[in-house]
C-alpha cells in the first residue's frame, strides 16, 4: 500500500508540476510573441466598452487555457483517480461538476475581476492597495456563505442522523467554545471513496461537517478524535489567524505584483499598466511571487496542524485511538505516509502522517506524566 500511494502521489505531483510549468510558459510566450495584442485589438474592434472588452479577452484566454489543458485535466482528475480505485464518478459526472465549478466561479470571478479592474484605472499606482482591501472583505463574506449557499451547489448536506454521535461532538465543540446548532454530513461518496471532515464558516453559519465516507468506515471513537482536531482549530483560533494572515500575504504579494508589473511593462512594449493587453503579465509575476511564498504558507499551515493536533490529543485523552485514525484516514486516502522533505515543504499544507503520529506521541507521554 505505501508503494502504491507514493507513486500516486508522485504522479500526481509531477502531472501538477508540469501543468504549471507548461501554462507559464505558455502565458509568457503568449505575450512575448504579440499574441495578447493581436487577441485585444481583435476584440476591441468588435466591443467598445472597456470592461466588456475585458471579460471577453479573460474568458477567450481562459477558455483557450481550458482547451489545451483539458487531456492533462482528464489524466489528474478522472484517469488517476480511477487507475487507484477512489473515485465513484462516472465521466460525465466529472465532467458535469467541472461545469457548475466553471459557473461558480464566472458567478463569483467576473464581479471581482470588474472590481480589479475599475481600481486599476481610477486609483493608479495604488490599486494594488484598495484591491487587497476589497479582497479582505471578499474573504469574510465567502467564508461566511460557503457552506450555506456554495457547498450545497456540489454537495447533499444534511444533518447527521447518529444522536449518540451528535451529543459527543457537540459535547466537544462546547469545550472549545464553539456553539454549533447541529452536525452535518455531505454526500462525499458521490464523488470518492477518500474521506474528511472540516470546521467551515463564520458567525452564524460555522459548522463541522462530516463525509459519509468518514461516517461509514469510522467508529465513532475515531471521529470523535477527527473531530477534536478540528476544534482544536477553532479554539486555537486559526480561522481568524489564516484570514489575517492570507490578508497580509495577499498586501504582500499584491504590492510585489505592482512593482515588477511596472518595471517589465516597457520590456514587452507596453506603455500603459491598464492596457488589458498587458494583464498577463500579473498573473505571470502571480505564480512566480506564490511560488516563492508557498513554503512559508505550508510552513504556518503545517504550525496550525500539530496544535490542532496536540489539542485533540489534550481533549480526548486518547493519543493512540486518535494517531490509529489518522492512519487509517491516510491509507483511505492513499496518501504517502513520508514524503521527501523537499516535496513536503512546498506541496503539503499537513505534516506527514509519519511526523504527527510522532509528535502524538510524544505530546501523549507529556499530558500521561502531567497527569
Amino acid at each position: 500500500m505505501s508503494e502504491r500511494a507514493k507513486e500516486y502521489n508522485r504522479v500526481k505531483i509531477i502531472t501538477g508540476m508540469a501543468r504549471s510549468i507548461a501554462g507559464f510558459l505558455l502565458l509568457f510566450l503568449f505575450v512575448l510573441l504579440g499574441y495578447s495584442s493581436k487577441l485585444e485589438q481583435y476584440i476591441s474592434g468588435i466591443v467598445q466598452n472597456q470592461y466588456l472588452n475585458l471579460i471577453v479577452f479573460t474568458l477567450a484566454v481562459g477558455f483557450g487555457g481550458a482547451i489545451i489543458f483539458a487531456p492533462v485535466k482528464y489524466y489528474s482528475e478522472f484517469y488517476l483517480e480511477h487507475k487507484y480505485d477512489l473515485s465513484n464518478q462516472t465521466f460525465f459526472d466529472w465532467l458535469r461538476e467541472n461545469v457548475k465549478a466553471m459557473l461558480v466561479g464566472l458567478v463569483i470571478g467576473i464581479p471581482l475581476l470588474l472590481a480589479f479592474y475599475y481600481l486599476l484605472l481610477h486609483t493608479g499606482n495604488l490599486w494594488w492597495l484598495y484591491f487587497a482591501i476589497l479582497l479582505f472583505f471578499f474573504s469574510v463574506v465567502l467564508a461566511q456563505i460557503l457552506p450555506v449557499v456554495i457547498l450545497p451547489l456540489f454537495y447533499k448536506v444534511e444533518p447527521v442522523e447518529n444522536e449518540t454521535l451528535k451529543e459527543r461532538i457537540t459535547t466537544i465543540a462546547e469545550g472549545g467554545g464553539l456553539k454549533v446548532k447541529n452536525i452535518y454530513k455531505f454526500d462525499m461518496s458521490k464523488e470518492t471513496k477518500k474521506a474528511n471532515a472540516a470546521f467551515t464558516g463564520l458567525g452564524k453559519t460555522k459548522r463541522i461537517i462530516l463525509g459519509d465516507t468518514l461516517l461509514e468506515n469510522f467508529t465513532d471513537d475515531e471521529i470523535a478524535t477527527v473531530v477534536a482536531h478540528e476544534v482544536g482549530h477553532y479554539k486555537k483560533k486559526h480561522i481568524l489567524k489564516n484570514i489575517l494572515l492570507s490578508t497580509a500575504f495577499s498586501f504582500i504579494t499584491l504590492y510585489l505584483i505592482s512593482l515588477f508589473y511596472k518595471l517589465t511593462l516597457p520590456l514587452f512594449g507596453f506603455k500603459e499598466m491598464t492596457q488589458i493587453d498587458a494583464l498577463p503579465l500579473l498573473v505571470l509575476w502571480g505564480m512566480v511571487i506564490g511560488l516563492i511564498l508557498t513554503p512559508v504558507t505550508n510552513k504556518i499551515s503545517r504550525s496550525f496542524e500539530y496544535q490542532a493536533d496536540e489539542y485533540a490529543v489534550e481533549v480526548t485523552g486518547n493519543g493512540e485511538l486518535f494517531a490509529n485514525a489518522l492512519l487509517k484516514l491516510n491509507k483511505q486516502n492513499l496518501g504517502d505516509e513520508s514524503p521527501n522533505p523537499l516535496v513536503e515543504c512546498f506541496f503539503y499544507s499537513h505534516p506527514s502522517i509519519k511526523k504527527r503520529i510522532e509528535f502524538i506521541k510524544s505530546v501523549s507521554k507529556k499530558y500521561e506524566n502531567n497527569n
